[in-house]
């Protein structure tokens, strides 16, 4: 569904490797077309480090202490809602530059329900999100009819984090408002 709201921006609402330092791969297609990545963990009882082959970085991860962990680093599910929002960006600005469209700030909330029921306690079911939502407010030149909604619909469909989201099984919300640059 697409509204538009009497102010100067569209909305759009639709239910449904981290690189190393300095990469060097060519601009052959071919060559673009896979690029591996792998990460290696190390920890103790539910907190980790991990490090991101042939990069510098990598990421402390802990969990609530309900959960067992010291609340000393971001949890695993709270990263996995991080990779989307940080993902859509990322695409989002490579489908610009290939529409032609200029961006500037953007901003990117994502929601999610979770029941702990079989991750906690060991139920039966799908320990997997029962809804995922997608708010993103960025600020694009795309004025002319369909152009905003061309670059929501291809970001979507060529984010890999988000494609993860909506071919898992869970409920998949986005909503998406241009605003003017």
């Amino acid at each position: 569904m697409i509204t538009r709201p009497p102010t100067s921006y569209r909305l759009i609402t639709r239910a449904v490797r981290p690189l190393q330092p300095i990469r060097s791969f060519s601009q052959s297609s071919r060559a673009l077309d896979k690029i591996p990545f792998r990460v290696d963990g190390q920890g103790r009882g539910v907190a980790q480090s991990v490090k991101v082959k042939g990069s510098p970085h990598h990421i402390e991860v802990d969990a609530y202490p309900s959960f067992g962990g010291q609340d000393a680093s971001p949890t695993p599910l709270a990263y996995a809602l991080s990779s989307l929002s940080s993902c859509t960006q990322v695409t989002g600005s490579l489908v610009a530059k290939d529409l032609g469209i200029t961006l500037g700030d953007w901003y990117v909330t994502v929601k999610a329900d979770l029941d702990t029921a079989v991750l906690v306690e060991g139920k039966e079911g799908n320990a997997n999100w029962d809804n995922v939502e997608l708010n993103v407010r960025v600020q694009t030149d795309a004025k002319e009819y369909g152009q905003f909604e061309k670059f929501v619909n291809e970001t979507e469909r060529r984010c890999p984090i988000t494609q993860l989201y909506r071919r898992s099984g869970t409920g998949w919300t986005s909503h998406w408002a241009n605003e003017e640059l």
